[in-house]
């Protein structure tokens, strides 16, 4: 959309949030719950009162949606009303709901074992090991690229992560000879899942996920699971070696520390003794 055709509000929120550093994809998704919101009860953003978002909400709690679905909405438009509008009294009048507490599920390592053999391809059983092996995000291991791999520290630089921030994640040695593997058929220039249509962008997380589904089914696993399944099982699997609840929160890049600094210090010192729940699947490195 051309700069003088977008809304003079709309520019202020982008503004607003670009100066906190939102994520881009961040922006888009409080943009669009706005927009939403807005067409919903027939106003321009402008013209929204808090009446109008509890009517909204109602509509979204009524229609079925995840309450974490409906609770990002609302953050969305505390952050509209708040910041934007200056309307500090948001967060009295846009509620957020309560969550039920629902431990995730959970694959058995002969599970996990069955799934990453049943990937459809070299390519994707490469990067569910990644996703599994040092625990990552699906937007984290497609925008992984070629020179995040480093093999003298044995670490992965995620750059950019959940929450705008970098950290290294675990390498194992059987997840960096079955990346080796795969640089070796592939020869990736940059992009260390490039698209197979051209090698200049990455593959996206949904054909990552899509990926992930077929394998779900091959394997012929029956349990709810889905591509964060796999991000479970990394830390379920870490916890039940022993490892360090502190540790696991450090290589999982979780915002939440008792004190970052003391976490950091203790992966420091113990990272190079965890063994990756991906060397304990004994699996063969898929052929080159």
């Amino acid at each position: 959309m051309p700069e003088e055709d977008i809304h003079p509000l709309r520019r202020r929120m982008v503004e607003d949030m670009t100066l906190r550093n939102f994520d881009p994809r961040t922006q888009e998704t409080y943009i669009r719950a706005v927009r939403s919101c807005s067409r919903y009860c027939g106003r321009t953003p402008g013209e929204l009162t808090f009446e109008d978002v509890r009517r909204y909400q109602l509509h979204l709690t009524q229609s079925g949606l995840a309450p974490a679905s409906i609770n990002g909405a609302m953050v969305a438009l505390r952050f509209f009303f708040r910041v934007t509008l200056k309307r500090p009294e948001a967060l009295d009048y846009i509620p957020i709901a309560r969550q039920p507490q629902r431990l995730p599920v959970v694959l058995a390592p002969d599970e996990v074992a069955r799934l990453l053999q049943a990937a459809p391809g070299l390519k994707w059983r490469t990067a569910l090991s990644v996703a599994y092996g040092a625990g990552l995000r699906a937007a984290e291991v497609v925008g992984l690229k070629v020179g995040d791999i480093d093999s003298q520290r044995m670490r992965i630089r995620v750059e950019q992560g959940k929450g705008r921030r970098d950290r290294d994640a675990l390498l194992s040695p059987h997840l960096l000879a079955t990346l080796r593997n795969w640089w070796k058929v592939a020869r990736p220039p940059v992009w260390l899942f490039p698209n197979r249509l051209t090698s200049f962008n990455a593959v996206t997380p949904r054909s990552l996920n899509r990926a992930f589904h077929v394998a779900v089914r091959t394997a012929g696993i029956s349990k709810p699971v889905c591509l964060h399944t796999l991000r479970h099982c990394f830390a379920t699997h870490l916890l039940e070696q022993g490892v360090d609840v502190r540790v696991i929160q450090v290589l999982l890049g979780h915002k939440k520390l008792e004190t970052t600094s003391v976490c950091t210090h203790v992966a420091a010192k113990t990272l190079d003794g965890i063994e990756s729940p991906l060397d304990l699947l004994r699996l063969r490195p898929p052929p080159a």
